[in-house]
């Protein structure tokens, strides 16, 4: 594959402290909202801008899709972003958030990289060539007790005011486990199934760009990604991530 993740990780992480400058000095003319419930800052549009224009100079023969500035041309071939993954975290000063880019090819997730300044940890993966954290190889955790368990979610269907809004579903999963955590960024969750912090993430009605690299991230790692009744493959609208060990026990309180 023609692209270098030391490359790219100049690049991200230059992004990275892009966004940091607007996260240290956030004013309210920063925070827009571009739907009901659903923000935008300066700091996405500034992100995904600088993005674009380092990718593309880069790599002039893959196209780009980023969630503000939508898609350009070769679409066959491109780069998926999420400047800021976390926007609302983000507009409130919380640390959980992330940046996330992912490379497609022909419909298959080749290279991904999210980048949570805050904590200035760097994941990357590659397909069929492993997973890693700052530059260590990382792993999804070996637990096999769903009573024992971490797991996270999130609720981005609650801003679209869906019947299936994914409290029942969490109140019957978090009964069965020891942990429940809800970090408000799809992106930096999958990342934490990958590197072992938590166990398995489920959420709904998300977008690509949120969870295109993280996709790869957890696979790469070793973990599964399903759909709520198992069917293997990259679903936004319906994500399970896991360490294996723990799908059979889950699916069923899906």
């Amino acid at each position: 594959m023609s692209i270098s993740r030391t490359v790219l990780e100049a690049i991200i992480r230059e992004a990275g402290a892009l966004a940091l400058v607007y996260f240290n000095d956030l004013k309210k003319s920063d925070i827009t909202q571009k739907a009901p419930r659903d923000f935008v800052t300066a700091a996405d549009v500034a992100v995904e801008k600088f993005l674009k224009e380092k990718l593309t100079a880069q790599y002039p023969q893959f196209g780009f899709w980023g969630e503000e500035s939508g898609k350009s041309d070769n679409q066959a071939q491109r780069w998926i972003v999420d400047p800021i993954d976390g926007t609302h975290s983000f507009a409130k000063s919380q640390y959980f958030w992330s940046i996330s880019v992912a490379l497609e090819i022909d419909g298959d997730i080749v290279f991904g990289a999210i980048y949570v300044p805050t904590v200035d940890d760097y994941y990357c993966a590659e397909k069929n060539q492993g997973a890693w954290k700052n530059g260590e190889i990382t792993k999804v955790s070996n637990e096999a007790d769903l009573g024992n368990s971490m797991i996270a979610t999130g609720f981005a269907c609650l801003r679209s005011y869906l019947k299936d809004n994914n409290l029942a579903r969490f109140c019957r999963i978090a009964q069965q486990t020891t942990g429940q955590r809800r970090f408000g960024s799809a992106a930096m969750d999958l990342c934490m199934v990958a590197d072992g912090q938590v166990d398995a993430f489920w959420e709904q009605e998300l977008n690509l760009y949120d969870i295109a690299a993280g996709v790869l991230i957890v696979t790469e790692a070793g973990g599964t990604i399903t759909d709520f009744e198992g069917n293997e493959g990259v679903f936004p609208k319906q994500i399970l991530a896991t360490n294996q060990k723990l799908l059979s026990q889950i699916l069923p309180l899906m």
